[in-house]
């Protein structure tokens, strides 16, 4: 007779996806709903992945709202969160699409810094460093999506 494998602990990938406008509201919307669902999956306010997460998705949405913008078309913000092991509480995956595939911008270890006082193109920068990975990946139809991994830590 064969033994029956030991079960398996229940596993829960959560996701949360939303579309918004294309405008400065719509960046400051999508951060805002990006924290209060980290929130309700037990991620608090204030917390350093909170916190970090909202730096990411700022940044992310903002070069999706400023760079990736085509008139009439939205861009998307998914979030997911995988449990995990004994180590970690999981890996919080965060992605932003957006409909502009032409434009697409340096990914992992391509990023140049801007020149002294240019003001602008610190946000990729930025998420290199605060994101424990992250990519650019093209999209079909026409598009791309940046994302970016947290490893949450106890």
């Amino acid at each position: 007779m064969e033994a029956l494998a030991s079960p398996q602990a229940p596993f829960t990938v959560r996701v949360f996806v939303q579309r918004f406008s294309s405008t400065p509201r719509g960046a400051r919307l999508a951060r805002q709903l990006a924290l209060h669902q980290l929130n309700e999956w037990g991620i608090p306010y204030g917390g350093d992945a909170s916190e970090t997460t909202a730096l990411i998705v700022a940044e992310l949405v903002a070069n999706a709202v400023t760079h990736g913008r085509v008139p009439g078309r939205d861009f998307e913000l998914r979030l997911v969160h995988a449990p995990g092991d004994r180590r970690t509480l999981g890996v919080l995956r965060i992605e932003v699409t957006d409909a502009r595939g032409e434009r697409r911008p340096p990914g992992p270890g391509e990023l140049v810094a801007p020149p002294p006082g240019s003001g602008s193109g610190h946000g990729l920068i930025l998420v290199e460093a605060l994101a424990d990975r992250w990519a650019v990946v093209d999209r079909v139809p026409p598009g791309k999506t940046v994302r970016a991994e947290l490893d949450l830590l106890y």
